[in-house]
């Protein structure tokens, strides 16, 4: 459940992102308007998705994931060219949150580790 919602809080990363670039220095209504909603519900799903996933992961994944859809979108309205270069290294951004998902994560516990 905490790794859909964390993917669904992904895309709305990508959502946002998209809508800043089209707010017109938030002039735009209705894109600022879905940057605004897009942006809280992609924290709040972040913030969910980080009680279950240690939050370096989710954070990788979270903007790794948004990442790359933000420029897979821009690519398919035109706004940035498509190179094999770009493709190979969107694959590679994907092929890594696959990975943090497939290996386990350990967390350490102990306040007394922490370091400053």
């Amino acid at each position: 459940m905490h790794w859909i919602v964390l993917l669904a809080s992904a895309v709305l990363e990508a959502v946002w992102a998209t809508a800043l670039g089209q707010s017109e220095g938030f002039t735009n209504t209705i894109a600022t308007s879905v940057f605004a909603v897009g942006l809280v519900l992609s924290m709040l799903g972040l913030g969910f998705a980080a009680k279950r996933i240690p939050m370096s992961t989710a954070y990788a994944v979270w903007t790794g994931t948004g990442a790359a859809l933000t420029v897979t979108w821009a690519m398919v309205e035109g706004n940035e060219t498509p190179t094999p270069l770009r493709i190979i290294f969107l694959v590679g951004i994907i092929a890594c949150v696959i990975g943090l998902k497939l290996i386990p994560a350990k967390t350490i516990k102990s306040a007394d580790t922490f370091i400053p």
